[in-house]
């Protein structure tokens, strides 16, 4: 057991140090141990040339809703991105045996834990079992809310307004599978990746129910949709150039695409869309119900923004040093890590009209801290116009950026701000919530979007000298 965990120990930093931490990427190994600390043993890093030299990096997974981090922060394999690089041995599997009736084979095969298998269950006296071999071709990933072993990326609820997880307060029911999906990566260029739902048990088994939707395909073989779903839209023309939004489909345990059910848990599946593929493009959207996963490609990761290049334009925007233009003093955004108290210089702005202002305490206010979590509209003194006012905050995760340029837009009502595109982009994205509802949402927050577009271009007063 030791010997396993040290193996996933090293695979963990082997991957974060070809990965982007806050934004960051990370030139070599020396770069992790700087950012993690003089506790990183040796043992688990080497800086032997053999250990510096980049894997493969397939892409990273992130988490709608955390600005950077999670809301509560990054505790091991629950954080707020998950990078994806080959594995040392491949751990892909693929299709082999099937056993359409309860022989011994099929109990086998279920019951031996080195043999992975999907049981679809027909009915109390049918079940047809499908064994899966090993697959020295693919490396596997699996995604869900459980943190038993063979869940890579454990993911949590991010549906409440302010981007707080159900597990940030009293316990709520959670929406999201306990191994909700499995994404399958070519280790040979161009390195494709597909999703797959439902995820192996520490058992190595995933078994489908009486009540999941399932069927026969036309070549005799089983498939099947997990009760909840998971859904993906692909995004049209790329996700760095002219993108828009794609449209929402649900992916099937063996990969195949439909259009979406009913309601998110009907019985009845959608209609097959066989001109469409379950393989994963900059930019594609994951829905688990209860948290919207984001998917860029390495090769997208090279075209965003860095947390320097973000730091360098929040400076550039100081440096301009926009006033208040009521109290005249001069506005700064704070440090990128300062995203939780609004601070004395924080600018605000009425989002009815985009006028950016200093904090002032009109009609007996007590508190920024108050007036931040205060819905209430107020009415700007430059165009009497009435809104939401609000402590902007600059979005500081570069991976929900569709350029490098500068901030000048706000997202309504969160008061997230990014580049014009940025926001015209997830304005227009309606991500699923509930069972059978969809909305804009802020991608920074989650935070569901109002208005007419969602966003407001910001107005900043210049100085007087």
């Amino acid at each position: 057991m030791k010997t396993t965990s040290k193996l996933w120990k090293s695979e963990y930093i082997f991957c974060l140090g070809a990965g982007n931490i806050f934004g960051h990427r990370l030139g070599d190994i020396r770069d992790v141990k700087l950012l993690l600390g003089s506790q990183v043993s040796s043992e688990i890093i080497s800086t032997s040339p053999a250990s510096t030299k980049r894997p493969v990096k397939y892409g990273e997974l992130l988490v709608l809703g955390c600005n950077v981090s999670l809301p509560g922060g990054d505790k091991g394999r629950r954080k707020s991105r998950f990078a994806l690089c080959r594995r040392n041995k491949a751990n892909g599997v693929k299709p082999s045996t099937v056993h359409t009736s309860c022989t011994p084979q099929a109990a086998k095969a279920v019951s031996d834990r080195e043999q992975h298998s999907i049981s679809y269950t027909l009915s109390r006296a049918q079940t047809v079992v499908v064994e899966y071999d090993l697959d020295s071709n693919t490396d596997m990933f699996q995604i869900g809310r459980s943190t038993e072993n063979p869940i890579d990326f454990v993911v949590t609820d991010m549906a409440t307004p302010g981007g707080r997880g159900h597990d940030d307060g009293p316990a709520v029911q959670s929406t999201i599978s306990r191994f909700a999906c499995r994404i399958v990566c070519h280790r040979t260029p161009p390195h494709s990746v597909r999703i797959h739902a439902a995820g192996f048990d520490s058992s190595r088994n995933i078994f489908l129910g009486e009540r999941a939707a399932k069927w026969r395909t036309r070549d005799g073989q089983m498939d099947a949709l997990t009760t909840n779903g998971v859904l993906v839209m692909h995004p049209c023309h790329g996700f760095s150039r002219d993108p828009r939004p794609g449209l929402w489909r649900e992916i099937s345990v063996c990969g195949n695409v439909f259009t979406l059910r009913e309601t998110r848990s009907a019985q009845q599946s959608g209609k097959t869309v066989s001109s469409e593929s379950n393989e994963l493009v900059d930019g594609s959207l994951i829905d688990l119900c209860g948290a919207t996963l984001l998917w860029r490609t390495a090769e997208g990761l090279a075209r965003t923004p860095t947390i320097k290049h973000l730091e360098a334009l929040r400076r550039e925007l100081n440096a301009g040093r926009p006033q208040c233009p009521v109290g005249l003093s001069t506005l700064a955004f704070p440090s990128l890590r300062r995203q939780d108290v609004p601070e004395e210089k924080q600018p605000w702005a009425y989002l009815q009209c985009g006028h950016v202002h200093g904090y002032h305490g009109w009609g007996g206010r007590r508190h920024p801290e108050v007036e931040a979590g205060d819905s209430r509209e107020r009415e700007c003194p430059m165009c009497r116009a009435r809104g939401p006012y609000v402590p902007l905050w600059l979005g500081c995760e570069a991976g929900f950026c569709v350029d490098a340029a500068p901030p000048t837009h706000a997202f309504v009502p969160c008061g997230h701000v990014c580049s014009e595109k940025t926001a015209a982009y997830w304005s227009q994205i309606l991500l699923p919530h509930g069972t059978h509802a969809l909305h804009a949402a802020c991608p920074f927050c989650v935070r569901p979007l109002g208005g007419d577009v969602g966003c407001v271009r910001l107005i900043f007063q210049s100085p007087l000298d």
